[in-house]
């Protein structure tokens, strides 16, 4: 019988975050992972409403909407009118908050690297797509920064972290 991939999983889980945030740390940005997942969902998605990122967190609204309040209150995001529906607003990056994202996708290239240094390109395609796989039979997505059903970003070895 093969060895479950349970206990490698839950490392490779911890490893991550622990250096990811340690190095977010590091370069001084003062934002909790919860609200670095909903600034990066907010900065991928331009349909991004309140509803939409507590969905894909699998987190309750009311704890999606103090974050997203945190964030309008640190001039990190904005809210404008849905067109689509009145009684929704779309969440939208301020230049601020891009800047910071930006910041924060080059530690996740800067972790990914050092993660990955010594890891065949092709090896590292076969875990991107049987991680993906195991995500699908598990059937959810992991977060607010993951494409929609059936977009997964496949060749991105950085798609969905945080």
């Amino acid at each position: 019988m093969p060895r479950s991939p349970s206990e490698p999983l839950q490392r490779l889980t911890h490893a991550y975050r622990s250096r990811l945030r340690q190095t977010i740390l590091e370069h001084r940005i003062p934002l909790p992972s919860t609200h670095i997942r909903v600034l990066k969902g907010v900065c991928r998605n331009p349909q991004c409403t309140a509803q939409s990122i507590a969905e894909r967190m699998f987190r309750d609204k009311a704890q999606i909407t103090r974050v997203i309040k945190d964030l309008l209150d640190r001039n990190l995001i904005i809210r404008i009118p849905n067109p689509d529906d009145r009684r929704s607003q779309l969440l939208r990056p301020t230049d601020q908050g891009q800047a910071l994202m930006e910041r924060i996708d080059a530690i996740e290239g800067q972790v990914t690297a050092e993660m990955t240094h010594n890891i065949g390109k092709d090896e590292l395609e076969t875990f991107v797509r049987l991680a993906h796989r195991m995500v699908d039979n598990l059937g959810q997505q992991p977060d607010a920064s993951s494409p929609p059903q059936g977009a997964h970003h496949h060749g991105d070895p950085s798609h969905g972290q945080t």
